[in-house]
């Protein structure tokens, strides 16, 4: 990420409430796939728990990006 795109992200997380909440999931699901990373074996309902928070984080990620394309437009 460019120090621009640092810069944008923390200006519409203080503008932005939907943004805000986009960003805040998206930290959550990043430290929640870490702590199932850390395990030697996942469980089978751990994997579709992987799978549904990726699935979730790309979909926030791909909103927050939408957001910062139409504020940089």
């Amino acid at each position: 990420m460019t120090d621009f795109d640092q810069t944008l992200t923390q200006r519409l997380c203080e503008e932005n409430p939907h943004f805000r909440k986009l960003h805040e999931q998206h930290v959550l699901f990043e430290k929640q796939l870490q702590k199932l990373d850390e395990r030697v074996f996942l469980s089978p309902e751990d994997e579709l728990d992987r799978k549904k928070i990726q699935k979730l984080k790309l979909a926030g990620k791909d909103e927050m990006e939408r957001i910062m394309k139409e504020y940089r437009s």
